[in-house]
Order: structure tokens, then C-alpha cells, then sequence
């Protein structure tokens, strides 16, 4: 299996939730010579294609060819291979209504940290900072951290929180598959 960076991790699997896999935007910052770099890399590995941008649809483009057109970064099968996603399973073009579409949360890698504290924060039940400390040996900051920077920034995901007498704060992924 690839070894992937956190970086080509996160734009391969932010494309697999988006429509026609489109991988843009690229995450907060990642620009200029570092952003052209990463896409470089991915692109010789195969996880990344550019393609002609369709601006009437309102895709995002990477670069401009110079001929009034532009192109975008579409991630390949290979690039979801890469993530653990089967390519039948990615998000595709409907001829149905665009807004009908449910992006789908990334797969983490099994047996991960991340994937653990995804899986504690999508039960129904949710999880405490105590009990996500006490599964992963992290320090409390580093939880809140991974919560709001990579599950809610980076990754989207949407984690709601509550107050449980007895337990405390209680975190909770919420969307469509929990």
C-alpha cells in the first residue's frame, strides 16, 4: 500500500466527497510553490488528473491555459485506491438535481488514531475529551485539536456537542451516516 503524506490524504479524500471527485479547493493553506508541489507529486503518482474546467458549472479552476479556458484537478480511480475508496463508490455526476447529492465521509486509514476518534465521535453516544484521551493516550489539547482542525476543518465533518449530566461535554459527529 502507498505511504500518502497528511496532505495528499486530505486533498485525495476532500475530492472523493465532491461532485465529478473534483480535488479543489486544496485545504487552508496550501498555495504557490508549496500547492503546485504537492499537485505535481500527486499527479506523477497518478492520484490527480487535470482536466478542462467546465466554468458554466462553476468549477474551480487551478490554472489557466492562456486561451480563455482553465483547468481543474479531478482525482483518478487510482487516487481513490490510494485512500481506500472504490472508485464505483465515488461521487459522480447526476442527471438528476446537483443539490440531491450526499458527499460521503472519508475512509480512514483502519486502525488509525483518526479513524478511532471518527469512530467514537459517530456512535450514538458520542464520546468525552476524557474518554477519546483515555482510548488514544492524547493529551486533551491535541483532541480538541484534531476535532476542530482536521474532522471539522479540513475534513468537514459536522460535530455537534452537548452537555450529559454525569458525563460532561459530549462530542458527536452528525450527518446522514450516523
Amino acid at each position: 500500500m502507498t505511504k500518502l503524506t497528511e496532505t495528499q490524504t486530505i486533498i485525495l479524500s476532500a475530492g472523493a466527497q465532491r461532485l465529478d471527485n473534483i480535488a479543489l479547493p486544496l485545504p487552508k493553506g496550501l498555495a504557490g510553490a508549496a500547492a503546485k508541489m504537492a499537485v505535481s507529486k500527486m499527479i506523477e503518482h497518478g492520484w490527480l488528473q487535470e482536466v478542462d474546467a467546465n466554468l458554466r458549472r462553476g468549477e474551480p479552476l487551478w490554472r489557466e491555459t492562456g486561451d480563455g479556458h482553465g483547468t481543474t484537478l479531478v482525482v483518478t480511480e487510482a487516487g481513490l485506491l490510494a485512500i481506500g475508496i472504490a472508485p464505483a463508490t465515488a461521487m459522480t455526476t447526476s442527471t438528476t438535481q446537483i443539490g440531491d447529492q450526499v458527499a460521503k465521509p472519508p475512509t480512514p486509514r483502519a486502525g488509525s488514531k483518526q479513524a478511532q476518534l471518527i469512530a467514537m465521535l459517530q456512535q450514538s453516544d458520542g464520546a468525552t475529551i476524557g474518554e477519546i484521551v483515555a482510548a488514544t493516550l492524547w493529551m486533551p489539547h491535541t483532541v480538541r485539536g484534531a476535532i476542530s482542525g482536521v474532522l471539522k476543518k479540513k475534513l468537514g465533518f459536522f460535530i455537534t456537542t452537548g452537555r450529559i449530566e454525569g458525563r460532561g461535554t459530549v462530542y458527536r459527529i452528525e450527518g446522514p451516516d450516523t
